[in-house]
């Protein structure tokens, strides 16, 4: 298939044109995602959990209006963080806050997809039940990825293509697999659920797993390294964002269909392979895994790219350690190896529900504040009122959503979330503090 014109343009000088963009937002969000949440989802609202993911993609649609907006206008590398610093540029305890919880937001999807990374890696050997030794896989894949985000950028980039358009390919092959081995149709599971069909219910997971669209904002940190920024930030993430909509749902029916929901509920960490190797055997087991592989591993290879650039940025501006701010030939290799690092402490010391729940808080909040920033800015940025009003209502909703269900469900989890975000908020009052000394400078 010939690709458009402006899909294999290059500019001359810039390493990454439309595609390498695409790929890395969906990188950023077809990794851990559908792997991960889909036997969560089940458990939860049953045969409804396509409609829970058309959800969760509508509210990631309406977070990455603002990021659209604030990114052409800004255009800097610091995304999130930059955006919000220069839309209220007097306070240095705002930008240190959201600069943390961002950062540590990227490191906790970090975690979780090398998380499932290994689950699946695993999950055909007789060593899929052995905690240890996934989290010991999960720390090494993204010791692999250090190494090729450290390599060169124009290589990240292939690499990115490669793995992301392969994985596209797979779960494709994978939900066609599913499909034709259906045991159901999906009006009979409709028809006599177990499981009562409420918004509500389909809503709150739509929050839960909001996480499995975190990605398309990585985009915005390769602005000094696109072409066409004006057309192309815009192009990348609206694509992405469609494309994850269109494949989770698929899949999703696909897996509803063909695998039985005790059986998805009883192997969530890795549903999809039980599922198919059940169904085709070894053979069905084995595409499964490949196509996990590769997503989740585009996913930690997309990410440690975009928020090591967002850190670099954060720590030229005094809000985190000066040493995370160095480049070599353009890359922050000490930013990398920084989220690493930190990335395999979370995997030896969490579980996969509360990195997921964790994540999905944090980008709600963070999607919400960008919301906030951008109705501040919508005369510069020529936003629509109505629909940055609109995301506002729409992420704070979310936000409270999953806040009750981790209250009802789970409060202990909620109690070690809120314990992590104190811990956050207390390095970020240190910097801001040092910063209000020496004097902030909110310039670019």
């Amino acid at each position: 298939m010939k690709l458009p014109h402006w899909f294999s343009v290059r500019s001359q000088g810039k390493a990454l044109g439309l595609p390498e963009l695409i790929a890395i937002a969906l990188g950023g969000m077809v990794g851990g995602g559908i792997f991960t949440i889909l036997g969560i989802s089940v458990a939860l609202i049953g045969p409804y959990t396509p409609l829970a993911i058309m959800a969760g993609g509508i509210i990631a649609a309406l977070a990455a209006y603002s990021y659209v907006k604030l990114g052409v206008y800004y255009r800097d590398e610091g995304a999130t963080y930059g955006f919000f610093k220069r839309t209220f540029p007097n306070s240095p305890l705002a930008a240190a806050l959201i600069g943390w919880y961002v950062i540590f937001g990227y490191i906790s999807t970090i975690a979780l997809y090398a998380y499932t990374f290994s689950s699946y890696a695993l999950s055909g050997t007789g060593f899929a039940g052995n905690d240890d030794l996934r989290k010991a896989v999960a720390c090494g894949v993204i010791a692999l990825f250090t190494l090729v985000n450290v390599w060169s950028v124009r290589g990240m980039g292939k690499i990115e293509d490669i793995m992301v358009y392969s994985k596209l390919a797979l779960l494709l092959l994978i939900a066609v697999i599913l499909l034709l081995h259906r045991e159901s149709s999906l009006t009979e599971l409709l028809v006599h659920p177990e499981i009562e069909f409420s918004w509500l219910n389909i809503l709150t997971v739509a929050a839960v797993t909001f996480v499995a669209y975190e990605g398309f904002q990585l985009v915005i940190n390769a602005v000094k390294e696109m072409e066409n920024p004006d057309k192309n930030i815009s192009r990348a993430i609206y694509s992405a964002i469609a494309i994850a909509i269109i494949l989770y749902v698929v899949i999703a029916v696909a897996a509803i269909l063909a695998i039985p929901a005790a059986d998805i509920i009883a192997n969530e960490e890795y549903a999809l392979a039980a599922g198919a190797g059940k169904i085709l055997g070894h053979i069905g087991a084995d595409i499964v895994v490949l196509g996990a592989v590769l997503a989740t591993s585009s996913a930690i290879n997309g990410t440690l790219f975009g928020a090591s650039r967002q850190v670099a940025v954060i720590a030229g501006d005094g809000f985190f350690p000066k040493s995370l701010e160095k480049r070599s030939n353009n890359i922050p290799v000490a930013a990398i190896a920084m989220m690493a690092v930190l990335a395999m402490a979370l995997i030896l010391a969490g579980g996969l529900k509360v990195i997921l729940e964790f994540g999905s808080v944090t980008f709600l909040l963070v999607s919400l504040l960008m919301a906030i920033a951008n109705f501040r800015t919508r005369k510069l940025t020529d936003s629509s009122l109505f629909i940055t009003l609109l995301s506002i209502i729409g992420l704070a909703i979310g936000g409270g959503l999953i806040l009750h269900f981790e209250y009802t469900e789970n409060p202990e989890q909620l109690i070690f979330m809120l314990v992590l975000y104190g811990l956050l908020t207390l390095g970020a009052l240190v910097f801001a503090r040092v910063n209000t000394v020496r004097g902030y400078n909110s310039n670019p």
